[in-house]
């Protein structure tokens, strides 16, 4: 109907395909320039666009390549084309000359850590009970010195001693051996007097000092088992009384041994001249009685026979015998009492002391604690002092010295200095030196840092004295008679073969990673000169 303004979808698709047919012809052209012409058909581009997208990126697809392929004909085909047809000249390859400071490194890489580590092990076989840990117990960082307590096992100290061989046995009165050398050694180290070190006997002086080395350490000496006190005491009585058995017995002897005194004879002489006068009476008297003259005679010789009986020595082999018996008896008295004595005297267990070189030494680990029974190794100790242990080749060990400067890095990349302080040859089936090294004084914080880090050591073993000037070795050559000579360049380097150039005769000094001290023999060469070292 004429009065309908809708438009079928048969009427819209045609009057597109006349709009587009209208830009493709020339009436078409003329028509879009029309002012009306040119709103209508904008205003029917966006619907064109939608219905034929396909179209529209197909072409611009194609624009991309056309503009891409362009490009790469003009910036990468023709240059290569034009750098294949005509190559430019070869320049030279130069180096400046330098000037500084030049030395020869030894390198090598080295262990931080504290020397001599070893493990400790605690002797508790003389322990009754369980080994238990009570206190004592050392921190990671702590230090034990001569006289120190390493640990406290069962209420008993572990003291530290300086020495090399490992306590094995306690020490008693009368043992002897090295170990007994050394205990004396080390009481001489720490002040007390423990008898001479010469004699390898543990003597009474011996066994003294260990009531001041437990003093000192703060605790009692070890108690002997049972009541030594009253032992002593009994064998002491024992010597007493022996002692007055044999005073009896010589008394005894002494007696025998004296003979009659002088009132027992005065007393059988005047028996024999009482008996003689009254025989003599008897036989004055008339009539005489033959009876009582025969008693008086009798009496008279009785009276002379113990008259004679005092002058006869006496026998005084019982009193003997009964003065040896007394005497042996106070000898087993006095030897029981010495033993009994010596039995009671200080005495140091293997098991209460440590002993270590190089003191003080750093407590590294700790595998104990209070409360736990000792299970060696007890802990690790080192040097108190720290070190570098590397190792180096032997071509690179014969260039080294002791007492020769180093230098590490710090993990801040600072350098700090250290000294070669041993090297050690290699050991059977090795090939490589042990190289050690003590460092400068660090602080606590740079130790904690370092401990166990593999550093890298530069230790220097020639170097000029000052700065010299140097070059690579690449840019020496030889001259017609031997001589070092180097090039060097007048010209831009860039020109190639027609590049100018110099010789210079050099003197060769150090030569050092690669480079080599040089000193201007025939010509001038200063630094930052530009030497050839190829073409």
């Amino acid at each position: 109907m004429s009065g309908n303004s809708e438009t079928s979808p048969t009427d819209e698709v045609a009057h597109d395909d006349a709009w587009e047919t209208d830009l493709l012809t020339p009436e078409g052209a003329d028509a879009a320039e029309r002012p009306g012409g040119i709103r209508r058909r904008l205003a029917a581009l966006p619907a064109l666009v939608s219905r034929n997208r396909a179209l529209w990126i197909t072409a611009a697809v194609a624009v991309v390549a056309l503009v891409a392929g362009l490009l790469a004909g003009r910036y990468l085909i023709a240059p290569a084309e034009a750098a294949g047809a005509e190559p430019p000249a070869a320049g030279l390859v130069t180096v400046p000359v330098e000037f500084g400071e030049l030395s020869n490194d030894v390198t090598i890489r080295g262990e931080f850590g504290y020397v001599d580590p070893v493990e400790v092990d605690v002797d508790t076989s003389a322990f009754s009970g369980p080994a238990v840990v009570t206190g004592q117990v050392p921190a990671v960082g702590a230090e034990l010195a001569a006289l120190g307590v390493a640990l406290e096992v069962a209420g008993r100290p572990v003291i530290v001693l300086p020495g090399e061989l490992p306590a094995y046995r306690t020490l008693r009165f009368g043992v002897s051996g090295p170990d007994v050398v050394q205990f004396k050694e080390a009481m001489r180290a720490v002040g007390i007097d423990a008898g001479d070190p010469s004699s390898n006997v543990f003597d009474e002086t011996a066994a003294r000092a260990v009531t001041t080395l437990y003093a000192q350490a703060g605790y009692p000496p070890p108690v002997l088992e049972g009541d030594a006190g009253d032992a002593v005491r009994a064998a002491e009585e024992n010597v007493r009384a022996a002692e007055q058995s044999v005073r009896a017995a010589q008394n005894d002897l002494a007696q025998a041994q004296s003979g009659p005194s002088a009132v027992e004879i005065r007393e059988a002489d005047n028996a024999v001249a009482s008996a003689r006068r009254e025989l003599d009476a008897a036989r004055a008297t008339d009539p005489a009685d033959a009876v009582l003259i025969g008693n008086l005679q009798d009496a008279l010789a009785l009276a002379e026979l113990r008259r004679q009986s005092l002058d006869v020595p006496q026998d005084t082999s019982s009193q003997r015998a009964a003065v040896d018996a007394a005497n042996a008896a106070l000898a087993q008295a006095r030897e029981a009492l010495q033993q009994t004595t010596q039995d009671a005297l200080p005495f140091l267990p293997s098991g209460e002391v440590l002993y270590l070189t190089e003191l003080p030494r750093r407590v590294d680990a700790v595998s104990v604690e209070r409360g736990s029974v000792v299970d060696n190794p007890a802990m690790t100790v080192s040097g108190a002092t720290v070190a570098l242990t590397g190792s180096a080749a032997e071509a690179d060990a014969a260039l080294l010295e002791v007492g020769a400067a180093a230098s590490f890095l710090l993990p801040d990349d600072t350098p700090h200095p250290a000294v070669v302080t041993a090297l050690t040859s290699p050991a059977d089936g090795e090939t490589r030196w042990t190289v050690t090294l003590e460092p400068a004084p660090l602080t606590p914080e740079e130790l904690l840092q370092l401990q166990g880090t593999n550093v890298r050591v530069s230790i220097p073993v020639g170097s000029t004295t000052g700065e010299v000037l140097f070059v690579p070795l690449a840019a020496l050559s030889a001259g017609p008679g031997g001589e070092s000579r180097v090039e060097v360049v007048v010209g831009d380097p860039r020109d190639g073969a027609r590049a100018e150039t110099r010789l210079v005769v050099v003197e060769t000094g150090l030569a050092a990673t690669g480079a080599v001290e040089v000193t201007p023999v025939d010509g001038a060469l200063d630094e930052g000169d530009l030497v050839v070292v190829g073409r």
